[in-house]
C-alpha cells in the first residue's frame, strides 16, 4: 500500500460517513460507536486491485486487534475478509495512529477462546452467528512495521 493510492471507503451511506468523521477527528469521533471501540482497516480488493477501507468493531488479545468477520449473520463473508486471503497485508487507523499490521484467521482452538472477549465488545455477535450456517471467522490483526 502506497500512500499516493487512493482509499475507496465502504460505499454503504452510515459507514462511509461513520469513516469520514473518524479520518477527520483522528478517531475523537467515530472510535466509540453504538458503545463499541471500532477501527478502520484497509484491505486491497482481490478483484479490483484498489484499496477498499471499512470501520469495524474490534476487541484486543494482548498487543493483537481481534475483528469479527460476520456481515450480521449474512451466509456470505464479507468482502474484506475474502480480499485478506489474496492479501493478508493491511493497513490499520486505531485513533490517529496508522500502522500496518498483517491478518489471518484464528483456528478453532483461538476461535474458541477469544470468541467471548468479542461477545463481550458486541453481544450480538452470538445472535449473528446462531442465524447462519456460515462459521463466522475470527480475524487477528498483529503489527508487522
Amino acid at each position: 500500500m502506497s500512500e499516493s493510492e487512493t482509499v475507496h471507503d465502504n460505499p454503504t451511506r452510515w459507514v462511509s460517513r461513520h469513516i469520514k468523521k473518524y479520518v477527520a477527528s483522528d478517531g475523537d469521533e467515530g472510535h466509540k460507536w453504538k458503545g463499541a471501540p471500532t477501527l478502520l482497516i484497509t484491505t486491497r480488493g482481490r478483484k479490483s486491485g484498489k484499496l477498499r477501507r471499512t470501520a469495524l468493531i474490534y476487541g484486543r488479545d494482548g498487543d493483537r486487534y481481534i475483528i469479527v468477520a460476520s456481515r450480521g449473520g449474512d451466509p456470505k463473508h464479507p468482502s474484506w475478509y475474502l480480499n485478506l486471503h489474496d492479501d493478508p497485508g493491511v493497513e490499520l487507523q486505531v485513533f490517529d495512529e496508522r500502522f500496518r499490521a498483517t491478518a489471518s484467521t484464528a483456528s478453532p482452538e483461538e476461535k474458541a477462546r477469544l470468541w467471548p472477549t468479542m461477545t463481550a465488545v458486541w453481544p450480538p455477535y452470538d445472535e449473528y452467528q446462531e442465524k447462519t450456517d456460515r462459521d463466522i471467522p475470527v480475524v487477528i490483526l498483529e503489527r508487522s512495521d
